[in-house]
């Protein structure tokens, strides 16, 4: 499994995953290199909206977003927001993923998410999943997870367009499964 590149690419937990972080998780790799790989879990709201999240940070907020889910990105840096959005933009700590999708770090993107300067697509989540280097590769030789690509469009619609419940599901069908059959039938020998 050398040379493999998961950048922009989904993970989805296999059903005998029992890691509570990851049970029935999806996972959207932001970065995968030599030195591992990092993303976040896109599939886990918090009982936290962001109204409750900008109200600690003492920004305000339009009413429009108040309700907006925050996401658990993994167990990683659980101090630590991490907004993945569309545009890219500018911003002053901004890993890109790809030429429209970036993930930002620095409370910038949300001074300016405060004022009114909304990035067309985002998610906020609290922490990421991460991995050192060769782990996640040895991950998934154990069959750990299912590795999912998707088109723009699809990859959007998944990020942004779905409700956390729809993911898992909404993900394997890319691949042609049904998540319960599939979790029904990888149960069995």
């Amino acid at each position: 499994m050398e040379n493999v590149n998961l950048t922009g690419q989904f993970l989805v937990a296999m059903p005998a995953m029992t890691d509570p972080y990851f049970a029935k998780s999806v996972t959207f790799i932001c970065e995968h290199n030599a030195d591992g790989a990092m993303g976040i879990v896109i599939n886990r709201p918090i009982d936290m909206s962001l109204q409750a999240l900008f109200k600690q940070l003492n920004l305000p907020l339009s009413s429009t977003l108040t309700d907006r889910p925050v996401y658990f990105g993994g167990p990683v840096q659980l101090d630590r927001g991490f907004v993945l959005h569309q545009p890219l933009e500018d911003w002053d700590s901004t890993l890109s993923i790809d030429a429209n999708t970036g993930l930002t770090t620095s409370k910038d993107i949300l001074q300016a998410v405060a004022e009114g300067h909304i990035p067309d697509q985002f998610v906020v989540s609290i922490g990421y999943a991460g991995w050192s280097a060769g782990q996640l590769e040895q991950e998934l030789a154990q069959n750990a997870w299912l590795t999912v690509e998707a088109t723009p469009e699809q990859r959007n619609h998944l990020l942004f367009g779905l409700p956390a419940e729809e993911k898992v599901q909404a993900t394997m069908a890319l691949l042609g499964l049904d998540f319960a059959r599939f979790a029904e039938e990888a149960g069995h020998a």
